[in-house]
């Protein structure tokens, strides 16, 4: 399994919010990284992507956010800071503030809604890159940016030439594109999306960015480690048991919305989703929470 630049289990974090979620709780929002890490099994944390709705966040919050988590986590965990938005000049304002702030690195998703070609995508991409002065990630995410946006085979191998463009966080469920890249570049790639983490470590990814990893980051940790320790069938059984969780997590209602219902009955920091995201409803909350019961006890017979 190769090593990546972002460590291998990255937990896409939620962002807390204060009770009316009028502002970030950023003291909780150091409790919640300190979880992750020292409990949590994560080495690296992405702020301010999709799970931590990023589009709902203010310039000032996404930069208080990243100084907060890294005074918290220090050199214990690499701190990832997305900055992608539909703005080229807007997303290199913001990647220099991360940089300001502390971040080790950034995720910068593909821009949307303008639909630009393949070329405007691969020229917007290096302008970040070049603004941020870290190391970036690529956030391959057609599903939400439009299928027209999805980075092809030919941008990823131009992008992998930047000296400061080092990964992908692949939510493309296209295993031949990855392939391809993977057998062209040096780029690593981190799957960002939970169902096909094996698939993607079976073609050489490096680990993953994963909303799992918020509520179960041990058990997604596992499958990561046994896989690196040539026990596939380990990870293919750890992978297997993690399913029903992912599932519940991502198919009923958006994976923040999920969490955060979790972690207001685990008691961590969280607090409530802003619009146009909904609260989750007391029985999908209980649903959610035994599903993950379920996870967590199996998998403590299983390790015993």
């Amino acid at each position: 399994m190769p090593s990546g630049p972002f460590g291998r289990c990255a937990a896409a974090m939620i962002t807390p919010f204060t009770k009316d979620g009028g502002a970030v709780d950023l003291p909780g929002a150091q409790r919640l990284a300190t979880h992750l890490v020292d409990r949590g099994g994560c080495d690296a944390l992405v702020l301010s992507g999709t799970t931590g709705e990023s589009p709902t966040t203010t310039d000032a919050e996404k930069a208080a956010l990243v100084r907060a988590v890294a005074e918290a986590v220090g050199d214990r965990a690499t701190v990832v800071a997305g900055v992608g938005t539909a703005d080229t000049r807007h997303s290199a304002e913001l990647a220099r503030a991360a940089r300001a702030a502390g971040a080790d690195g950034l995720l910068v998703v593909t821009p949307y809604y303008s639909r630009p070609t393949q070329e405007a995508i691969v020229h917007h991409l290096r302008t970040v890159a070049d603004a941020g002065e870290l190391p970036v990630m690529l956030y391959d995410i057609p599903a939400r940016t439009g299928n027209g946006t999805a980075l092809t085979v030919d941008s990823l191998r131009r992008l992998a030439e930047h000296p400061g463009i080092v990964a992908v966080k692949d939510c493309s469920f296209d295993l031949l594109k990855a392939g391809l890249v993977l057998n062209a570049t040096d780029l690593a790639y981190y799957c960002g999306s939970d169902e096909v983490t094996l698939p993607l470590l079976s073609i050489g990814a490096s680990g993953c960015v994963s909303t799992a990893a918020n509520v179960a980051g041990r058990q997604v940790r596992a499958v990561l480690d046994a896989f690196a320790a040539g026990d596939t069938g380990e990870a293919a059984r750890r992978h297997r048991a993690l399913l029903p969780l992912v599932d519940a997590l991502m198919n009923e209602v958006p994976g923040t919305v999920a969490v955060k219902a979790l972690f207001r009955v685990a008691g961590l920091p969280g607090g409530p989703v802003r619009g146009p995201l909904l609260e989750a409803g007391e029985e999908l909350t209980a649903r959610l929470a035994e599903t993950l019961g379920e996870v967590l006890r199996s998998d403590k017979v299983a390790a015993s």
